[in-house]
């Protein structure tokens, strides 16, 4: 018999040795990173895909872990090869507990693969109150699978709310160095980068902002330093250095709303300049500084004021954490040129309207007199009255003359045609012009209104794990909280750097506080610790190494140190998250820092050990997941990656016994003739691990365990 060292002492009725001539019945197996490898390390099973149904969850509990992560690959109404949990009823979530208790096996819960992100954003980057409602109703399916069948534990849900350039955020920046990039994602995408603005009404994508396109701007009259002003008060004020005052004609100082642009005498035209994107930052923050003052003096978001207010997107949001963004301003500007040109040409119209009308009123009045004359003028003297028309009209024959009143009516006719295409384009602009300024009010960076979706998401299913823990817990069977476990996607969304997912967290838990606090009338305090227990963070360390492929390498230094530095920031950033104690599970997985591949955490270039061991030195006690992906195809099985990370982890054969030919007691074993021979399969082997095979088939047929 082979026994396998799990953690525990393993003292039996007979004596152990290790292939290696010495006692190891103490090892710990931990490689001094603080986990027993075959007691912590568990690996995960997609429905559909690594099992069929529930049998086959029971052919994955014998190949030896004691923990199984139960994935969802579907989403909606389930498939074969897709499975979603709606597709297991009460009868098989019975039995799936069932086997979990008397296997002694814990299991885990993964949302649908399919769900990216609770903010609701579609595949062309607009945002959907369906979609979102959708994506909440995926997490809420699989935490109700989570309390029937795990008894608690964590449901992992993907991130990643939109896209964003990477080279734009703040921790894309060395910290020592501002001017210089840790990050980008091509190489010219500092100049390149693309930002969408989003209607909030809608959530539909209303324009994108570049920052290689400059735009055309007026050149608003400002006073220049020295210029003495009248202020809002009424008083005279001095313009300072490097302050930006808008005036009017007549000096007297205007919001940026009412600000107007100069007149070039010499070009005889108003002056405009080109916009780059650096000035457009600083705009952000002229608006900014007016938000927060226009705040300060309307508090009361419900204040008339917010209607006439280029702020209203502001009204409910605190002074000091208005921000205005550069993007915002970008298409603020767009839409105010566009606003302009609509009233102009709804006041150009509007005019001729009225030129139109005052010769309609003058032509009615011509009528009447005509009229009366033709009236009382014989049929024979009528001629004289037609040659008068005809000197109105030159060139007009007089066998084809016509009277004064046939020519008015006409007239009157095509000036009425004409007064109601003008009054028609007139007012068309003006309800564009309207529509503008009304979308001015509603515009909102895709960051801004992406994240305040999520967060209030997050929150909803952070409720709904803290709803059925308390159905599960009255039924005396719950394990532990259920929660939500947002994990780091891919580094092109937002939710895959480390310091995004401490936002998505943090805010989030404020969130769910905040309702729990207005809804159920909780204590603050109390409301804090069911956001903490039900919304926490999942750390993928393979998703984590994929920010390599991103990092801007250092030209003066060698490949080897050019990895270290990325190897030193990944782990500083695992140390901050495990130091905030935000992280509830872990997946376990590598690669080569460029493609999600799945492959055994130590057959890519991931620091999983240095990872676990940062995390476990500051009391991480959740579970740890492998991920089998590529060892699914490229190896015999995918319990294979799972048997590739105990040997990582340090975890030994430690006891040699009789077997068939071939495995005597003469012959020492190694881990890949267990690995290779027998172990991780789905029939009964000639030795058993752990303290006993966790399995009813390995009973005599009186029921006794055997050893």
């Amino acid at each position: 018999m082979v026994e396998f060292n799990t953690g525990y002492a393993m003292d039996m009725d007979r004596g152990y040795n290790s292939g290696y001539g010495e006692s190891r019945t103490g090892d710990t197996g931990t490689n001094d990173v603080g986990i027993a490898p075959i007691r912590d390390i568990g690996f995960s099973v997609p429905f559909g895909i690594a099992a069929a149904n529930v049998a086959g969850i029971a052919a994955k509990i014998r190949t030896g872990a004691r923990l199984i992560e139960l994935q969802w690959p579907g989403a909606g109404k389930g498939q074969r090869n897709a499975q979603t949990p709606e597709m297991y009823g009460k009868t098989q979530r019975i039995v799936l507990e069932e086997l979990s208790r008397i296997n002694k096996v814990d299991f885990t819960t993964h949302a649908s693969f399919n769900v990216m992100g609770l903010a609701g954003m579609d595949q062309n980057g607009n945002f959907s109150k369906l979609n979102k409602k959708f994506a909440i109703d995926e997490i809420r399916r699989a935490i109700d699978f989570a309390g029937d069948v795990a008894r608690g534990g964590n449901v992992t849900i993907h991130t990643g709310e939109f896209q964003r350039p990477i080279s734009e955020e703040q921790w894309a920046k060395d910290p020592n160095n501002p001017n210089k990039l840790l990050f980008r994602n091509y190489d010219e995408e500092e100049q390149r980068a693309i930002f969408r603005v989003i209607d909030e009404r809608t959530g539909q994508v209303i324009a994108q902002a570049r920052k290689n396109q400059n735009v055309a701007r007026p050149v608003y009259k400002t006073a220049k330093s020295g210029d003495t002003y009248l202020d809002f008060d009424g008083h005279e004020h001095v313009a300072r250095d490097n302050e930006r005052i808008y005036i009017d004609d007549d000096n007297k100082r205007v919001d940026m709303k009412d600000r107007i642009p100069e007149f070039d005498a010499a070009e005889g035209r108003l002056k405009t300049e080109y916009w780059s994107w650096d000035k457009f930052v600083k705009e952000a923050k002229e608006r900014e500084t007016e938000a927060r003052e226009f705040k300060k003096n309307h508090p009361d978001p419900n204040d008339p004021a917010w209607r006439d207010s280029s702020y209203f997107q502001f009204r409910n949001t605190p002074a000091n954490k208005i921000e205005v963004f550069p993007e915002e301003a970008y298409v603020q500007a767009t839409l105010e040129t566009n606003m302009q040109n609509a009233k102009g040409w709804a006041r150009y119209y509007g005019e001729n309207v009225e030129k139109l009308n005052d010769q309609r009123r003058k032509l009615i009045k011509a009528l009447e007199l005509y009229e009366k004359i033709e009236h009382s003028t014989s049929e024979d003297e009528k001629w004289q009255l037609k040659r008068q028309a005809g000197d109105l009209v030159p060139g007009l024959v007089p066998g084809d003359a016509r009277l004064p009143s046939e020519i008015i009516k006409e007239q009157l006719a095509a000036i009425k045609k004409n007064m109601d295409y003008t009054r028609q384009s007139s007012l068309s602009q003006q309800q564009q012009a309207k529509d503008t300024e009304e979308q001015m009010r509603y515009i909102q960076s895709h960051r801004r209104y992406g994240l305040t979706e999520a967060y209030d998401s997050y929150a909803e299913a952070g409720m709904a794990a803290m709803v059925k823990s308390d159905q599960i817990e009255k039924q005396g069977k719950l394990k532990q909280p259920i929660f939500v476990a947002m994990e780091n996607i891919f580094p092109e969304s937002f939710g895959g750097h480390p310091n995004e997912l401490i936002e998505l967290v943090t805010k989030s838990r404020d969130r769910m506080t905040q309702r729990l606090m207005q809804e159920r009338h909780y204590s603050e305090a109390q409301a804090k610790k069911e956001a903490e227990d039900h919304i926490k963070g999942h750390l993928d360390t393979g998703h984590l190494n994929m920010w390599r492929k991103y990092w801007v390498w250092d030209q003066k230094l060698s490949p080897e140190q050019n990895d270290k530095k990325f190897e030193d920031w990944a782990l500083a950033r695992v140390t901050d998250m495990a130091k905030k104690n935000l992280i509830g599970s872990v997946h376990l997985t590598d690669n080569l820092g460029y493609q999600d591949e799945h492959l055994s955490p130590g057959q890519g270039n991931t620091p999983t050990l240095k990872i676990v061991k940062i995390l476990k030195e500051n009391g991480y006690k959740g579970p740890l997941v492998v991920e089998p992906g590529a060892d699914a195809t490229t190896d015999l099985s995918d319990f294979h990656g799972v048997m590739k990370t105990w040997r990582l982890f340090g975890s030994t054969i430690y006891g040699i016994g009789s077997g068939g030919s071939g495995h005597g007691t003469g012959r020492n074993r190694s881990w890949g003739s267990v690995q290779y021979g027998y172990f991780g399969q789905t029939e009964p082997p000639y030795f058993v691990f752990g303290q006993y095979s966790p399995s009813e088939d390995w009973t005599l047929w009186t029921g006794v365990p055997m050893e």
